[in-house]
């Protein structure tokens, strides 16, 4: 076949499968089952013992595709942290991230051993799995309408964002334990310091690029400023990187504070970087199912799902329950948080990591985590929602309004378009439009009521259930908080 054909093949097959992969994922939330675990079997149904049989073994591939996707999903994920509910999640998250991740390390190595690996084998499958994955828990959170109680999904959040370094460097260090035989020295902890450290600064750093950029920038197309922000966010990973800091950590805390800038085309560019981080997330578990051969799973199944049932329910919520008791947490939010340790991508990311390095038995980790993230995503993933709500963890919000109102502006202006809620109880329910004593600098733009679009006139009367955009400047927004409440998205 010439190249041209070739070319035709690969794309036509690439554009069916992430299309069939879409379309029935819907289906897919409506059984119970995650999204990522539906894209993960496509992946290996069109694989080596699948229906296509699609050959695919190189891992090294693999890693880079799966570290470029994890980059934009990360930094996708600032952008829609809001800086002013991380104070309430940034400590529990900060322990969660780091002790914690060694405990469930170190828990996860000794069920291992107990089931039957040797003690170097057994620390790097506990290392591999115990991050959990930023990507699984954004999609869950923000894909299934969940809303939770603000500490609690602040910090499970952050925590996903934030603990993948630290799973990185165990996974390096004890790969290097299980290639060499040279055991970790106290450098160790120093190299797990300097990464933190040097990536805190760098994202730090970045992100106040990133708001310069993005105030003081004047681009000729507005489908630039996301190419410039992608741009930021591969600088922001890649330059920690080469200075051995966290190239992860430092792209989530740059996502943050660019997030946090009120600047041209935001609306536009959280629009765009959020269909990156979707199409990132479809094409990573798409090409880590490639990845897998089914054929083998069965050989490592009571292990991985021994391992799978230990990490869910036992090794997860133990050392969850332990961290946080310096904080303030409820026993119920104790128990979700260490309920819902989603994990990804990250983990099966992470077991290439022997296998390129030439360790002992790679092939059979790679496979037992695998089947342990498998596992692990369908067991929380599944009964996240009816969890939350059975603990009474769901806040009251508003589900999203069927239509939104957006300013699109070459140029950074001194107000912007917000829209609210109106609720039964609310000061402006049953009040007209002219009654309201708006300040003069508001004005209302737009009414919905179901799925009509009212003409927001003097005598149009507010009735519960209507959502509400108005054009402001930032200092009408606390008398509006008080005659309309929480804005929408907060």
């Amino acid at each position: 076949m010439n190249e041209p054909l070739a070319t035709a093949g690969i794309l036509t097959l690439m554009g069916v499968l992430l299309a069939v992969s879409v379309l029935f994922s819907r289906a897919a939330g409506r059984v119970g089952l995650p999204v990522a675990f539906f894209f993960v079997v496509v992946g290996m149904l069109a694989g080596t013992d699948g229906v296509l049989k699609l050959a695919f073994d190189d891992y090294a591939l693999a890693f880079r595709l799966g570290t470029v996707a994890l980059v934009i999903i990360l930094f996708d994920g600032g952008l829609n942290t809001p800086l002013a509910s991380v104070r309430a999640g940034l400590g529990p998250a900060t322990v969660l991230a780091t002790l914690g991740v060694v405990l469930m390390a170190g828990a996860m190595g000794a069920a291992a051993h107990l089931l039957g690996l040797p003690w170097p084998q057994a620390l790097l499958l506990g290392a591999i799995v115990s991050s959990t994955d930023a990507a699984a828990v954004f999609a869950v959170l923000r894909g299934s309408g969940l809303h939770l109680k603000q500490r609690v999904g602040v910090t499970l959040e952050l925590e996903s964002g934030l603990n993948d370094p630290m799973a990185v460097i165990l996974t390096m260090a004890l790969t290097q334990l299980v290639a060499t035989g040279e055991s970790p020295t106290w450098r160790l902890g120093l190299d797990v310091a300097i990464q933190l450290v040097v990536g805190l600064g760098a994202g730090v750093g970045f992100g106040w690029l990133g708001q310069v950029l993005l105030r003081r920038a004047r681009l000729p197309a507005a489908g630039l400023y996301p190419v410039l922000t992608l741009a930021l966010a591969a600088v922001a990973f890649g330059v920690p990187s080469l200075f051995n800091g966290s190239g992860f950590l430092a792209v989530y805390v740059a996502g943050a504070l660019v997030g946090h800038e009120t600047g041209r085309y935001r609306t536009g560019l959280l629009r765009v970087h959020d269909a990156m981080a979707w199409l990132s997330q479809v094409g990573m578990f798409l090409l880590l199912g490639l990845l897998a051969t089914p054929s083998r799973l069965p050989a490592v199944a009571n292990l991985g799902l021994g391992l799978g049932f230990v990490a869910a329910l036992l090794a997860r919520p133990l050392v969850v329950w332990l961290c946080l008791l310096p904080f303030r947490f409820t026993t119920k939010e104790r128990l979700y948080l260490g309920l819902i340790g989603l994990r990804g991508a990250v983990p099966i990311v992470l077991a290439t990591f022997p296998v390129l390095a030439g360790a002992p038995a790679a092939q059979g980790l790679f496979d037992t985590v695998f089947f342990i993230v498998l596992v692990n995503a369908f067991m929380p993933g599944a009964f996240v929602g009816r969890l939350t709500r059975a603990l009474g963890l769901q806040t009251s919000a508003p589900p999203p309004p069927p239509a939104v109102m957006e300013l699109t502006s070459t140029h950074v202006l001194d107000g912007d378009v917000v829209s609210f809620f109106v609720r039964a109880e609310s000061a402006v329910a049953g009040a007209t439009l002219a009654e309201l004593g708006l300040p003069e600098t508001a004005v209302v733009t737009l009414i919905m009521r179901g799925e009509r679009l009212l003409a927001p006139r003097g005598n149009t009367r507010l009735e519960p259930g209507d959502y509400v955009s108005l054009f402001t400047r930032k200092e009408n927004l606390a008398e509006l908080h008080l005659l309309f409440g929480d804005a929408q998205g907060e």
